[in-house]
């Protein structure tokens, strides 16, 4: 009976540490992943890659390494070693939103706009996504680069109810509307814009032309005219604004 004892208790304690291994490794994998973030947010991308590798070291099926190192090589434009990485990852963790999110935007900005749509649309699905606004908002802009523009209105509109106010989805809707000749809605949306940057790129600025224009303001047409010539005196635009 002793044996039969101590032998349940000898089974036990290993146990216990297999249990207590997995989670020094899960701890270490999310460590080293964590700073590979920071590290390829700083563009420090040969420091973001060691990390990734310290993390895979600690455990190998750690999908949010994978999704970093996909990151990495996006950056990088190694497409192929990108995409691999991002599979990889969501063949471990289907549920992860952040890698679907991520794999979307890299399918969107390698011309496969239509296929990025189902990944945006998958990590909305998970219930404990905390930025859904990101979803809407990429998926937008991927269906409005291939001229889907209903669609990208309802994302768009989708996201500002998600975050009231969300900058990129008010130039959207901006974009949008002016495309719809709805130059009121177009300006509602542009200033509410403006209003949130202090710094508008010429594309926007051109935009902001185009707006006055057709609404028959002179003053806001010379305002931003003189910021486009001024700021971007090389720029496209200029050569357009120039031009008309």
């Amino acid at each position: 009976m002793y044996r039969w004892i101590a032998l349940s208790l000898l089974l036990l304690s290993g146990c216990a540490d297999t249990g207590a291994n997995n989670q020094r490794a899960q701890n270490s994998a999310k460590i080293h992943t964590e700073l590979a973030g920071l590290y390829f947010e700083r563009a420090q991308m040969g420091p973001a890659l060691s990390e990734v590798g310290l993390a895979l070291d600690a455990k190998s099926n750690y999908a949010p390494a994978y999704n970093v190192r996909a990151l990495v090589h996006m950056a990088l434009h190694e497409d192929s070693e990108a995409e691999a990485d991002f599979q990889h990852s969501l063949s471990l963790d289907k549920s992860d939103s952040e890698t679907q999110i991520n794999y979307g935007w890299f399918l969107c900005q390698r011309g496969k706009e239509k296929e990025s749509i189902t990944h945006f649309v998958a990590a909305l699905k998970n219930p404990l996504y905390q930025t859904p606004e990101q979803a809407y908002l990429n998926a937008a802009v991927c269906t409005q680069k291939v001229g889907n523009n209903t669609v990208a209105e309802d994302f768009y509109q989708r996201a500002l109810t998600v975050r009231p106010g969300l900058p990129q989805a008010l130039l959207g809707m901006a974009q949008l509307n002016f495309a719809k000749e709805n130059y009121g809605v177009a300006r509602r949306y542009f200033n509410e814009y403006a209003a949130k940057n202090d710094n508008l790129t010429a594309e926007e600025l051109w935009l902001a032309v185009r707006i006055e224009r057709q609404l028959g303001d002179r003053n806001s047409v010379a305002s931003y005219s003189m910021k486009l010539r001024n700021l971007f005196p090389d720029s496209k635009e200029a050569r357009l604004l120039n031009a008309n």
